[in-house]
């Protein structure tokens, strides 16, 4: 990796570490409910940044983007009433945990499910890092602040 890439990765570790500030006071139950796209039918998107944050991490893992697919089929949590696809994260390893955790987008960190409990920043408090967000992904790549589904980059 070229130092530049690894500059910006830092910055985005940076800006990881103040949305997890700001979050500090919220808590969810555990329940992985927003791991599950088809039930909360909605997604983390990423800029091109954090996908190549994600990439590093799966890499540094062992748990690279190919195997990740055949590990996706083996990660289904137990199945809801009334059958619907629940489209789980294809970041969840078998036992249904976040095999990137530390290297979550932004998405992720910021308890958009309905089961956060505790002291959530208003949504207006986030949009200045949205906007540094945003920054780093364009000067990562042309066009990289166009955020993209998870699941259409990983899926």
């Amino acid at each position: 990796m070229d130092r530049d890439q690894a500059a910006l990765l830092d910055e985005l570790r940076q800006l990881y570490r103040e949305v997890d500030a700001q979050h500090a006071g919220a808590a969810c139950p555990g329940s992985t409910e927003c791991c599950l796209f088809g039930v909360t039918g909605r997604q983390p998107y990423l800029t091109s940044i954090e996908a190549a944050l994600v990439r590093r991490a799966l890499a540094e893992s062992g748990l690279g983007e190919r195997k990740l697919s055949r590990t996706r089929t083996r990660t289904r949590p137990l199945p809801l009433a009334g059958g619907r696809d629940e489209r789980p994260c294809p970041m969840l390893d078998p036992s249904g945990r976040c095999s990137v955790y530390a290297a979550r987008p932004l998405g992720c960190r910021t308890f958009y499910c309905r089961r956060a409990a505790g002291e959530l920043p208003s949504r207006g408090d986030l949009r200045p890092l949205l906007r540094r967000l945003q920054d780093l992904a364009a000067r990562h790549e042309r066009g990289g602040e166009q955020a993209r589904p998870l699941d259409r980059i990983f899926g």
